[in-house]
């Protein structure tokens, strides 16, 4: 990667703080777009490629510099996938992690399979008019707890046990979860293509 800065098209501290230890390496440089203040973009979309993209544009109608955007979240198998897009907001605004994590407990009562994987997809735009985003996706497995384990992480970790591990996402700590993890996948991938596309 030929970029010293890139702009995050995010204000998840949670995602900003994962990331940037994900970048450290590299030396680039992340910074969130609340620096710029702009605002979160909508999220419309049923899948993650359209609403990651949407932020990548929504970000780089403000700044033309180097945008990465992701769309992630926790798809459980008896749920056909749900949350899935709607794992931020699953129980409703304003956000919550615990309300997400009770009515995601809530609706897998019934299940014996608690199967589950959290996904990622993640967007790069070189520049504002990039004509060829390079698009990577990750996933992480594991299955879905009766009772949240652990004080780490964000979002759903704490009831999702990593499968071949006798951890939750949130009892890992963050240089662990980012070896393994759906957004330390997702972007490995993306570094591949994008070293690819550089010297095709």
């Amino acid at each position: 990667m030929n970029f010293k800065q890139i702009l995050v098209a995010s204000n998840n501290p949670g995602k900003l703080r994962e990331l940037g230890q994900l970048f450290l390496p590299l030396g680039i440089e992340l910074i969130s777009q609340s620096t710029f203040s702009i605002p979160e973009a909508d999220e419309p979309y049923t899948t993650f490629v359209e609403n990651a993209l949407a932020k990548a544009h929504h970000a780089a109608a403000y700044r033309n510099m180097p945008i990465l955007a992701e769309d992630s979240g926790i798809c459980v198998d008896a749920l056909d996938g749900a949350p899935g897009v709607y794992s931020a907001r699953y129980a409703g605004e304003p956000k919550s992690d615990e309300r997400n994590n009770a009515k995601l407990l809530d609706a897998l009562s019934p299940y014996q399979n608690r199967n589950a994987h959290y996904y990622c997809l993640m967007v790069l735009l070189r520049h504002a008019a990039d004509p060829q985003p390079i698009v990577a996706e990750g996933e992480w497995r594991g299955e879905i707890l009766k009772n949240p384990r652990g004080s780490g992480g964000f979002g759903y970790d704490p009831l999702f046990l990593v499968s071949g591990q006798d951890k939750t996402g949130a009892e890992l700590s963050l240089d662990e979860k980012n070896k393994i993890s759906h957004r330390s996948k997702a972007l490995a991938s993306l570094i591949r293509k994008l070293n690819d596309s550089a010297t095709s």
